[in-house]
Order: structure tokens, then sequence, then C-alpha cells
């Protein structure tokens, strides 16, 4: 029995030193439950500060997208409300619902919070940290290589589907082949 709970304590340990520290944040889900950012390490992650009722808001579409097409190959896109920018609704449920209704949103979401500033989320502050840039309006993007090897900033303007963004992500996925096959 010892054995066991020593071969436990060694793989935990081993899931623990496999998360970057950039990915070691774990947040609120938007409709409750939480999310664990070092379960993405592995693969492509791209993270999106949203607001509801913004110029860009549209950009949910090309978000999910992204996340359907690209997702059974490795890409995870994770959401983050914020209202830094006076432009979100006033509760997580509220934001959830209108997500769903209008864009049919799937991908996970965080729950509301900051992204800039001193109250930014950590995560946020990681990510500043690690491109120098910072958000300046909604829909700022930060695009995690597996391992989160290399981070990459996105401005708002640049649509989540575009062609400079696509061929950032699409060498670290997995095969088509390779995709369809698992069950």
């Amino acid at each position: 029995m010892k054995r066991w709970g020593v071969v436990l304590m060694l793989w935990g340990q081993a899931v623990l030193a496999a998360c970057p520290a950039l990915l070691n944040h774990t947040v609120p889900g938007l409709m409750g439950g939480q999310i664990n950012l070092c379960q993405y390490a592995d693969r492509p992650l791209l993270v999106v500060n949203t607001a509801s009722h913004c110029g860009f808001t549209p950009q949910f579409t090309q978000l999910e997208s992204l996340y359907k097409q690209y997702g059974p190959r490795g890409l995870m896109v994770v959401g983050f409300p914020s209202n830094d920018f006076l432009q979100e609704l006033d509760s997580n449920s509220e934001i959830g619902a209108f997500c769903q209704a209008n864009y049919g949103v799937t991908f996970p979401m965080a729950g509301k919070g900051h992204v800039r500033g001193s109250d930014a989320q950590p995560v946020f502050k990681d990510l500043i940290a690690a491109t120098d840039d910072a958000p300046m309006w909604n829909f700022h993007k930060y695009l995690v290589l597996p391992g989160a090897s290399k981070v990459i900033s996105i401005g708002t303007r640049t649509k989540p589907d575009a062609p400079e963004v696509v061929n950032a992500f699409l060498p670290y996925l997995q095969p088509e082949t390779q995709a369809a096959a698992k069950p």
C-alpha cells in the first residue's frame, strides 16, 4: 500500500511540474465550477478578454468557429469577461445567457474579472509580463503555445480567425486524421 502512495505522490508531483508557471492558475468558471489552465498546457490556448456590449463582440462568432473547427485537434479557447472598459453586463449569469443566446458560445468562459491594472487577475498579470502588452480594449487575445513556450499578443482589431493567428497555432495541432480517429 505504501508503494502505491509513493507512486501516486511522484505522479502528482510530475503532473504539477509539467504545468508551466504561466498556466498555473485556476479561475472560477462563468457558470460555476473551476477552470484549471494547467489542463491546457500541452496545446495551443487562445485567451481572450471579452465584453458583451462592444463593437468587437461579434468576434465571439469567429472564436466559436475556431473552437469548433480546431478544438478536436487540440486548440483551446477560453474567454475572460471583463468590465474594465465599461461594456460588460453585471452578473456572470447575464453574461453566460447573452453569450449562449447571441453567439452559441460553447468554449469555456471564466467568471467576470479584471484584465489590466493592479486588480488584474493573476493569469492576465502573467500574460502581460510575458508579452509586455496589456489589453487596451476588449477582445485582446493572447495565444499561448504548448508548454507556454511562447506567448503571442494579438490586438483587438485582429480577428481571431485572421491568417496570422491561425497560422501561428496550426503547427501545434494534431493532424486531422489523428483527431478524427480519437473517440
